[in-house]
């Protein structure tokens, strides 16, 4: 069908090496298969991702996946319209593994290639649930390695509107865990930790209070929840209230920024398109979540968020950015360069500090 499009999703920018077919239909997204083999496992020893160890896996486990994949979905390569892998950013030896597979399978079978940036994975990862998010929207992408705020116009165009200066929110997150003892991955550790803890016993800093911007920074945050781990908990009583009260300080400013972007996100859309989204791992935090939800409310916006199953690193939201630019004549040639980093707003990042973004505590 001409409004068919049914691609082969390949996702190996950090530690999960994934594969996902998704065929996309009009507004329909239909995901027939999502597998995910992560290296928890491997990189626990370590408390955060060893880039070689990391690309040495997806080595190892690249093929099997591919073929489960393709299995799951009950296609074989005659079916698919398509071939993506993730591109960028990320650890550029994971990154070669993925794209390379995809270059190999594209020109073998010869299929098209779509070379995708994982961070507009992430933003289109919104339309993965039951009801896909229609464009425009206001999209807060927060993560191990990003902490943004975008207008997403359509696959291709987004606009930042802000972004961190120095550390993202999920890599604050890793790197508290690992102070207050946690195991890797630190951020779902922390949360468990801080259920039933009091978040209101440790006065922990706000950053950035004598900006208007919408960028973010967790450095001095992360910081001090280091000094008081330190000086200030004795008892799993206070790792309790330490770890609660750094998640409601994450949840308190990424509230606060998101609040200053829908401001600016309505002048420029004219008032049309209230929709607010929230994509990326820190998304499946349920603390962060129920504190978005209710700013988009106070403030007249509906709210979204992927299903849970695809807010953390996953080959489907690749295969749907893949169709989506697939349709749209987007496509690449055999050429197509690895990227350790690609921002989503070229324009923007320009004009912006540089940060080199964090990938789940990786260790150089």
């Amino acid at each position: 069908m001409a409004d068919r499009f049914t691609v082969l999703g390949i996702e190996t920018s950090c530690d999960e090496t994934a594969a996902a077919v998704v065929r996309l239909e009009g507004e329909r997204v239909e995901v027939l298969s999502n597998v995910v083999a992560s290296q928890i496992a491997a990189h626990v020893p370590y408390g955060g991702v060893v880039p070689e160890v990391a690309a040495r896996a997806h080595v190892e486990l690249i093929d099997g996946v591919i073929g489960r994949a393709l299995a799951d979905s009950g296609l074989d390569y005659d079916g698919l319209d398509g071939i993506a892998a993730t591109a960028g950013p990320g650890l550029i030896g994971g990154v070669m593994v993925g794209l390379s597979a995809a270059k190999g399978l594209a020109l073998a079978r010869g299929l098209p290639l779509v070379a995708v940036n994982h961070l507009e994975g992430h933003a289109l990862s919104v339309r993965l649930g039951e009801a896909p998010a229609p464009y425009p929207f206001l999209l807060l992408l927060v993560s191990g390695g990003h902490c943004q705020l975008l207008s997403v116009e359509g696959v291709g165009r987004a606009v930042r509107l802000g972004s961190t200066i120095d550390d993202a929110a999920g890599e604050a997150f890793d790197k508290i865990a690992a102070a207050l003892g946690l195991d890797y991955p630190g951020g779902p550790a922390l949360e468990r930790l801080a259920e039933g803890g009091d978040p209101t016993r440790f006065s922990l800093p706000r950053a950035l209070l004598d900006r208007k911007d919408c960028d973010f920074s967790f450095s001095g945050l992360k910081t001090a929840a280091a000094r008081t781990a330190d000086t200030s908990v004795h008892t799993e009583a206070d790792r309790r209230d330490l770890a609660a009260a750094v998640q409601g300080a994450i949840a308190r400013q990424l509230s606060e920024r998101s609040a200053r972007a829908m401001g600016r996100y309505v002048e420029m859309q004219g008032g049309a398109g209230r929709l607010f989204a929230v994509a990326g791992g820190v998304a499946a935090n349920r603390t962060v979540r129920a504190r978005l939800e209710e700013t988009a409310s106070a403030h007249g916006f509906a709210f979204t968020a992927p299903p849970l199953k695809y807010c953390t690193d996953n080959a489907a939201m690749i295969a749907l950015a893949g169709a989506e630019r697939l349709r749209a004549g987007m496509t690449d040639g055999l050429a197509a360069p690895a990227r350790p980093r690609w921002p989503l707003d070229e324009a923007a990042a320009r004009d912006a500090p540089i940060h080199k973004p964090g990938r789940k505590g990786a260790k150089a």
